[in-house]
């Protein structure tokens, strides 16, 4: 033990040293996570080996204070480790969150982490709930002001011990959970209460926001809640100029949002996210204009990497990019392409006749056809059954209203893979010029696919000349 509390001669200072032992353990290793990159999915694992009595050594390489995870099979516990820590954990391997105990350089850091987990985030008290959602203003404020009170107090009883890096991050973790509570209230509640409209603010609830120094502030740059919040600060300052979600240029503003009122260090980060949300979300055209924009942005080097991999994994299924043709025969026997319906809105049901799931949404497949019968829209249904006369009998005698055909090789089809699709039902509705619109409309039972498909005729041209205008 006296070697672990030492300083250990052969491991650099930009090293984290842990060992451990795990009572009745059930996995043969453990791994401890980061994540170098807030912009990269993957993050980074180092694994060790636990021994036959349960005992490891791992070393993480870290260039300075860092928030990781520990894990083991399905446990995770959080972890904050700075260069020259010499932890050494015990737990029991069925439940590592709950017996987790550590001693050594950095235990006291540790050890707080799990008691500050186990007082506030595992105590429904202290979480923000539909309970406390559906609270008023001046009700909600107070349950806010009880929590960061509480959690103050809790720091404050425990600060002598704990490493100011350490103390920073608790402190940024209370203030921006704080902050992000409250920014997202009024939405979260309008949600929840669907009986009442949307609460009114008084002209004092948003005034916490023009606290600059809670905007940008680089020291709590790898901060998640800080980041969350930052990306929750633009969507306010979007729609409080009018723009929404459902906009085409909603990304774009956020951008140009983040790009004024953002500096340093911190704005790179926050464009990165916001482009991140764009390519998932937004025209793949105005996603283009954002990623060769953020070329230019000082510091923008060392994201550029991830979110080019980011938007390559993406670009396919954007919206504005072209949907994979195909050429398909029709329960009646005759062809059809995907181009053969250029000019019209398409909502694609790719379905199996043998899904009772699928087959539960025949009934509204039906309802929605004669809601829209006349307009310019086909329904396209887009069988994946192994027995095509089996699909053919269902089709003809239910006489099941759309464009009805079928994809041979089923799951393994070549249609299947170019469109990512590994189960059934999925939806997808594309524009009038065959582009996608959204691959993950409404459901055909949805009560708002109805909205959703009226919404969605001649998107595609406002989407493209926004794209334009933009560019």
């Amino acid at each position: 033990m006296a070697a672990l509390l030492a300083p250990l001669s052969g491991w650099a200072q930009g090293t984290v040293l842990l060992t451990g032992k795990i009572s009745n353990q059930d996995s043969d290793t453990i791994a401890i996570s980061v994540r170098d990159n807030p912009l990269q999915a993957n993050e980074q694992l180092t694994y060790a080996r636990v021994d036959s009595k349960g005992e490891f050594r791992l070393a993480l390489k870290v260039d300075g204070p860092t928030r990781a995870d520990l894990v083991y099979g399905d446990d995770v516990t959080a972890l904050f480790v700075e260069p020259g820590n010499a932890l050494e954990i015990k737990f029991k391997g069925s439940d590592m969150a709950g017996s987790i105990r550590f001693k050594g350089k950095g235990a006291e850091a540790n050890t707080f982490l799990s008691e500050m987990d186990d007082k506030f985030v595992e105590n429904d008290g202290f979480q923000v709930l539909p309970e406390n959602i559906m609270l008023y203003e001046p009700g909600f404020l107070s349950f806010l002001d009880y929590r960061r009170k509480a959690e103050d107090k809790f720091l404050a009883e425990n600060e002598e011990s704990l490493s100011q890096p350490f103390i920073n991050y608790v402190k940024a973790e209370i203030a921006y959970t704080y902050a992000n509570d409250r920014l997202t209230f009024q939405d979260l509640r309008e949600q929840v209460v669907a009986t009442e409209g949307r609460l009114k603010m008084s002209p004092t609830y948003y005034e916490f926001l023009n606290d600059k120094s809670l905007i940008n502030n680089a020291s709590a740059l790898q901060n998640e809640m800080y980041q969350e919040f930052l990306l929750n600060y633009v969507h306010y300052q979007a729609q409080s100029q009018s723009h929404q979600r459902s906009d085409p240029d909603f990304y774009q503003v956020c951008y140009e949002v983040a790009k004024e009122n953002l500096s340093g260090s911190v704005r790179p980060l926050v464009l990165g996210r916001i482009m991140q949300e764009s390519f998932r979300f937004g025209h793949i055209k105005l996603s283009q204009a954002m990623l060769s924009d953020f070329r230019t942005q000082p510091e923008s080097g060392k994201y550029l990497p991830a979110l080019q991999a980011d938007f390559d994994a993406h670009k396919s299924f954007s919206i504005g990019a072209q949907a994979p043709d195909f050429k398909l025969v029709t329960a009646k026997g005759d062809s059809v392409s995907l181009r053969s319906f250029a000019g019209k809105l398409v909502y694609i049901n790719f379905w199996k006749s043998t899904s009772g799931l699928c087959l539960r949404d025949l009934p509204y497949a039906q309802d929605l056809a004669k809601k829209f019968e006349g307009k310019n829209i086909v329904f396209l249904n887009i069988a994946f059954d192994e027995n095509e006369p089996a699909w053919r009998q269902l089709v003809v005698s239910k006489k099941l209203p759309g464009v009805h055909v079928r994809a041979s090789g089923g799951l393994r089809s070549a249609l299947a893979r170019a469109y990512a699709l590994d189960n059934v039902p999925s939806y997808m509705l594309l524009a009038e010029d065959g582009t996608f619109l959204n691959t993950k409309p409404k459901r055909l039972s949805s009560h708002a696919a109805v909205e959703e498909i009226k919404d969605s005729f001649g998107k595609a041209a406002l989407y493209t000349s926004t794209a334009e205008i933009k560019r």
